[in-house]
């Protein structure tokens, strides 16, 4: 082999290990122990983009930013939660017209961003589709963690959370984030970033992918009933 081939070997070695990386969960915090009746989380995938959906009550339970901006929404049991680019994300016009404005959102660098808090009055089994809607219930102790790092993704420069968009007649409102948007740093990648805070191992390139963030969901949930078939073997012995 040549130099050239040599190189060109070494450089799709490089890529291949890059897509594969997987950024470790922390089994501290997933699977969850027994005992630990855990937190349900939902992730919603459309096919580009991930929203997750989580309990208010567990929300609420910790002071800080995120609870007081959740105390400002609207009645419903259930926060639907996402980020994504501060115009592209909030933007309700056909997608048509929007094109050359999604460009601009994934190949500038640095664009402002929004997170998204929309109350839901109907559980998530009755108010969204089965189709590329997952169920995992974390750990308390994930939850948690979880709920730190969306909270640090608000901008605080004022103190508290602030709101920078919402929609005529909708009760989601958008409130100021400190994180950018770009290739980069998607939607995506920002909700597998959500879900390694939660304890899930995540493969950070390939969250580009919506569906990335699925395979992530199905794995965590093998992984959690192979430990929970191990303990039960070891409890039978």
């Amino acid at each position: 082999m040549g130099i050239r081939g040599a190189l060109l070997a070494g450089i799709v070695g490089a890529l291949a290990a890059l897509w594969t990386w997987t950024a470790p969960g922390d089994p501290a915090l997933w699977p969850k122990a027994a005992g630990d009746e855990g937190v349900p989380l939902y992730l919603l995938d459309n096919g580009f983009h991930t929203d997750m959906v989580v309990p208010r009550a567990a929300l609420a339970a910790r002071p800080g930013p995120l609870a007081e901006a959740v105390a400002t929404l609207g009645p419903g049991d259930w926060i639907l939660i996402g980020w994504g680019d501060a115009k592209f994300y909030v933007d309700q016009s056909p997608i048509q017209s929007r094109l050359p404005d999604g460009a601009r959102a994934f190949f500038r660098p640095g664009n402002p961003s929004v997170l998204m808090l929309r109350p839901e009055t109907q559980a998530p089994e009755q108010a969204f589709l089965p189709e590329g809607r997952r169920r995992l219930v974390l750990s308390q102790a994930g939850f948690e963690a979880m709920d730190r790092r969306i909270e640090a993704s608000l901008d605080l420069s004022t103190g508290k959370a602030r709101v920078a968009a919402t929609r005529p007649g909708d009760p989601v409102r958008f409130f100021a984030s400190r994180e950018t948007f770009s290739i980069l740093h998607l939607c995506n990648h920002w909700a597998g970033e959500v879900l390694n805070a939660a304890g899930l191992p995540i493969r950070p390139v390939q969250t580009i992918l919506s569906a990335e963030i699925g395979n992530t969901a199905d794995r965590a949930a093998d992984r959690a009933s192979g430990s929970a078939l191990q303990t039960a073997s070891t409890v039978a012995r």
